[in-house]
Formats: C-alpha cells, sequence, structure tokens
C-alpha cells in the first residue's frame, strides 16, 4: 500500500487553557474524503492549519506522502505545493480577473517572474479554460473580474483555481458555512467529485446531515477525537456527545 497523503502522529498543539489539539492520530489515503465534526473551538481549524503547514504542532510529527514535514522554508514550500486549502471567504483578489486568479493556483511552481507576467499577460489561457469547463463554467468568464461574479460563480472558480494548483491534499475550512443550502449542495458535490483518488479531501463541516458522500467522519472534542468511522456507522448517541452542551455551528 503506497504512503498516506496525510499523516499526524501523536500531534499535539498547546492552547492557553487546555492543548487545541491533544495527541491527534491520524491516517488519510488517498481517495478518501474525511469530514470533521465538532462544536466552535473542538479543534478543527487548527488540525488543518497542521496538516497544511501554516501552524507548527508543538508535539508529534506530520507527514505528506509519507515524507516528514520540512522545517527549512525551501523544502516546506515544495511540499505545500501538493496541499490546497479551500477557505470560508475563498482568498480571491477582487481586483484581479477570473484567468489572473486562476493563476494563482500556479505561483508555488511558477517563481517571482513569471508571477509577475502573470498581472500583465493573460497566461495559460487553454489550461484555465479546460479548469473553468470542468466545472460547467464558460471559458468566457477568464477575462471578466473576480468583483463581477455571483456568489456562485466565485465558489466554483475558487475551487477551479484548486485545480490549476493540481494538488494532492485538498483541504477546506468550513467552505459551506455561510451557503443558503442549494449552493452548499452543490459546492460540496463538486468538492467530492474533484477529489477521487489519487487526490484526498479532509473537510470541515457545521451540518452532520451532509456527510453522504464522505468515507470517513470525524469528530473532534476539546482538540481529541471522540470518533472516527463511516457515516453509516455513526450514531446519534455519537452526535449527542460531540455537541452536547455546545452549538453544532
Amino acid at each position: 500500500m503506497s504512503a498516506p497523503v496525510l499523516e499526524l502522529r501523536g500531534v499535539s498543539v498547546k492552547g492557553r487553557q487546555q492543548p487545541r489539539l491533544d495527541q491527534i492520530e491520524l491516517s488519510v489515503q488517498a481517495g478518501e474524503r474525511l469530514a470533521l465534526l465538532g462544536p466552535s473551538g473542538a479543534g478543527k481549524s487548527t488540525l488543518l492549519a497542521v496538516a497544511n503547514g501554516l501552524l507548527q504542532a508543538d508535539q508529534g510529527e506530520v507527514f505528506w506522502s509519507g515524507e516528514a514535514m520540512a522545517r527549512r522554508s525551501r523544502l516546506k514550500r515544495r511540499q505545500q505545493r501538493r496541499i490546497g486549502t479551500l477557505w470560508q471567504d475563498l482568498r480571491l483578489i477582487d481586483e484581479l480577473s477570473v484567468q489572473q486568479n486562476l493563476n494563482c493556483g500556479r505561483l508555488g511552481q511558477w517563481g517571482w517572474p513569471r508571477a509577475i507576467l502573470n498581472l500583465l499577460l493573460p497566461l495559460e489561457t487553454e489550461a484555465c479554460s479546460a479548469a473553468l469547463r470542468q466545472l460547467d463554467l464558460d471559458p468566457i468568464l477568464l477575462n471578466q473580474s473576480v468583483a463581477e461574479l455571483s456568489g456562485g460563480q466565485r465558489q466554483r472558480i475558487a475551487i477551479a483555481r484548486l485545480l490549476r494548483q493540481d494538488p494532492l491534499l485538498w483541504l477546506a475550512d468550513e467552505p459551506l458555512a455561510s451557503l443558503d443550502p442549494r449552493l452548499a449542495s452543490e459546492l460540496l458535490a463538486l468538492l467530492l467529485e474533484q477529489t477521487e483518488a489519487p487526490r484526498a479531501l479532509v473537510m470541515s463541516l457545521h451540518r452532520p446531515d451532509l456527510l453522504t458522500g464522505f468515507s470517513r467522519v470525524l469528530g473532534l472534542r476539546d482538540g481529541r477525537i471522540l470518533f472516527d468511522c463511516s457515516p453509516t456507522q455513526l450514531k446519534e448517541d455519537a452526535l449527542q456527545r460531540l455537541y452536547a452542551g455546545r452549538s453544532a455551528a
């Protein structure tokens, strides 16, 4: 069996009053779609920050595709090229065109000269068009400013940017939280569709009713794993323990 796309071994992150993560053991294989559930402050965002290398664990080890997370910045940047994150606020640049935003997914491979050129010229138009078509968007949008797009189009552009990056590990931090039910279902379906093997998806959710299509669900509370199972094995009493005395948001 090939190495896991993501592996956390005994990972802990300190907090003010209690650990943000406490001895987390987690392995995610290619093709897996893992949903993170838990109340606010459970450690979901911290786990994702450790997984993409933005936050260094105080204890334990992080492995990406069998390779330990590097400490030196140059090696770490090389590793992080294969990790893509969909943020709740999308982090699109409104002042730039759709094509320029899509090409931001390539900056880790390009280097500064080509990155600056992206601000001046339309680069790799056919590759950008192909990414839009994968998400049922018309390439005519390439020259439009992101600020002119609808909410649903912006969501798809953010996913298309990940397609341009082509990461093996897809991370998503509450991307459905601010969406109406129709848009949330559409975005979730797109993410699940794009993360077949050799890719893997780890997504934090605030709605346990959206687990269909995930292969695993992990419950976090107070920085610890309360359960790790398939959605079909998840019982109502486990959800009650997870959210006992807390909001599910």
